[in-house]
């Protein structure tokens, strides 16, 4: 096994080459890393399930099946350019493991595994939590070690110790609802449209943040709770016309958003004084958020953090970050047998 000082030495570390796949969810991703290096990172998203309200998992696993072939080759093209198929330089293939939905993840599983059997490339799962985290280390930009890393999604909400490429604790975690969640069904309560989580955030930038006042959890540790913020936000609209919800939806947004980041931001600063680590990354797709983004940043020059946060690419689900991920892996010699299988809710 290579050692952890050994991966973080350029001048030690082996130049690999890995393809990644990514689909855990309703996105369909690729990408190409060269010597630790981010070539390309293609993307197909999946606009079938806005008129469901949510992400459907069988049409997902079909849309799946339809964008990969057509992704990867975008991906490889992009990355090694239309004179060569890319396949002949790959050294490694790597793809999203767990956690995500059982048949979206099956077809990403597949696939990574048939190119490796047909290529006899070795084989990288990825945990696609470990990947979010892992995307700072993706800009020229980069935290050292050790670092925190707040990481938000719709499924997860985590305060991470970030000690090497590989070793990642949980020091801190939803015991109920994630932010992205939340984000989602508040913004369903008032009447948006999936996903509900942006629009909060660009209906937030023309309200009154301070003008609602809802619940925010009082849990011990570092750990996190949003289900009683939305039962306080779908009580407070039980109440009002749907005039009033209209009339006052910005501030509405602003103050749900307002009190979410709060949340988050409190934990995250209550981690930094218990730790002692002032270096402080986020990740996941609520990342993505603005007054999130602005909120960690202010915190950040408030109690001199050297904050990082990555570009908007690598927030969202993409392959780019189980790429990175199985570029440390490789080097590590973490590799798994054509028999490892997905699975929904594995840990890490």
């Amino acid at each position: 096994m290579v050692s952890f000082a050994a991966l973080i030495d350029a001048d030690t570390v082996k130049p690999v080459t890995i393809l990644a796949i990514e689909s855990s969810c309703d996105e369909t991703a690729a990408s190409v890393c060269v010597n630790g290096r981010i070539h390309s990172n293609v993307i197909a998203s999946q606009a079938v399930h806005e008129q469901y309200g949510g992400v459907v998992p069988e049409l997902a696993s079909r849309a799946h099946m339809q964008n990969i072939v057509p992704v990867v080759d975008q991906a490889l093209k992009q990355g090694f350019g239309d004179r060569t198929t890319g396949l002949e330089h790959i050294d490694a293939i790597a793809f999203t493991q767990a956690p995500g939905l059982i048949g979206s993840l099956l077809v990403g599983a597949q696939f990574a595994k048939s190119l490796a059997i047909a290529l006899n490339k070795p084989l990288i799962a990825v945990h696609h939590m470990q990947a979010h985290v892992l995307a700072n280390l993706i800009p020229d930009n980069r935290p050292s070690f050790p670092f925190l890393c707040l990481t938000v999604s719709g499924g997860h909400t985590q305060i991470v110790l970030a000690k090497s490429p590989l070793e990642l604790e949980v020091i801190g975690e939803t015991i109920d609802d994630a932010a992205g969640e939340a984000f989602d069904k508040t913004a369903k309560l008032l009447g948006l449209p999936y996903p509900g989580g942006p629009l909060i955030d660009r209906y937030a930038k023309d309200g009154d943040p301070l003008r609602f006042k809802f619940a925010e959890p009082r849990i011990p540790e570092l750990n996190f709770s949003f289900s009683g913020l939305k039962t306080s936000v779908l009580y407070f609209l039980q109440k009002q016309t749907p005039e009033f919800i209209l009339e006052n939806r910005n501030d509405l947004c602003a103050s749900v958003q307002h009190t979410i980041v709060q949340i988050l931001l409190k934990k995250i600063r209550k981690a930094v004084q218990e730790t002692g680590i002032r270096q402080v990354c986020m990740a996941g797709g609520v990342s993505a958020n603005s007054g999130l983004r602005n909120g960690l940043e202010a915190l950040g020059t408030k109690h001199g953090w050297t904050t990082f946060i990555p570009a908007f690419e690598y927030c969202t689900d993409n392959a780019a970050m189980i790429a990175i991920t199985g570029y440390y892996k490789y080097q590590a010699e973490q590799f798994c047998p054509l028999e490892t299988g997905p699975s929904a809710r594995a840990e890490w």
